[in-house]
């Protein structure tokens, strides 16, 4: 089992919400079965609307998908976030996501986070890829921001202490389905994978 050591930091919210912390498993206290189980919970992540609806690709066109949005689709009235990703070639996210320290918008309203609303860079893109495809894009600096496991939790960290989309995740308001687990359980799981030494699991199709 992995032992936990080493706090290296923690962010608080308001009241009611819950602060995440980074606490590295120690060095060969993970076996690689530990850590593909926590990249298969990494994954269930990932892969959800939450996360996956605006990490799409170059088509740059975000999705619709879960809750009240039932099957797949692309985003309604012909949204297109452009190369730009914030929509500044067509009509830019923000006219209808508001920035707000405030997740919680109202059902069938717009969400809003505290970042300017955005896709996720095209290099990011989750939507439809199989575990072994995002594990792969995970664990390469060259299209996961220049950033190492550590990198990775502390990016988690960094954008929910700005009430960005990672806090969103678990905070979506609208009546709409969070992300399974929870963020500090995230955080971990990333930790447990990267102390493993970013175990990837093979597509059997």
């Amino acid at each position: 089992m992995p032992v936990f050591v080493c706090i290296l930091g923690t962010i608080s919210w308001a009241d009611g919400d819950t602060p995440a912390t980074i606490s590295a498993p120690a060095a060969g206290s993970v076996t690689p079965a530990e850590g593909l189980a926590a990249f298969d919970r990494v994954y269930e992540v990932v892969s959800h609307p939450r996360c996956a609806n605006c990490h799409t690709g170059p088509d740059n066109v975000p999705m619709w998908y879960g809750d009240s949005a039932g099957p797949a689709r692309p985003h309604g009235m012909n949204i297109n976030a452009g190369q730009s990703r914030i929509g500044v070639e067509t009509l830019i996210c923000s006219s209808c996501h508001r920035t707000s320290a405030d997740l919680r918008s109202a059902p069938h309203a717009p969400p809003r986070a505290g970042l300017d609303w955005q896709l996720a860079p095209v290099e990011f893109e989750w939507f439809g890829k199989t575990p072994a495809e995002i594990c792969a894009q995970l664990s390469d600096p060259d299209r996961n921001g220049g950033r190492d496991w550590m990198g990775l939790a502390e990016h988690l960290v960094d954008d929910a202490g700005h009430f960005g989309f990672v806090l969103w995740g678990w905070n979506p308001g609208g009546g709409r389905d969070p992300a399974p687990y929870s963020l500090q359980a995230h955080v971990d799981d990333v930790l447990i994978w990267g102390v493993a030494g970013q175990p990837c699991p093979v597509d059997t199709n």
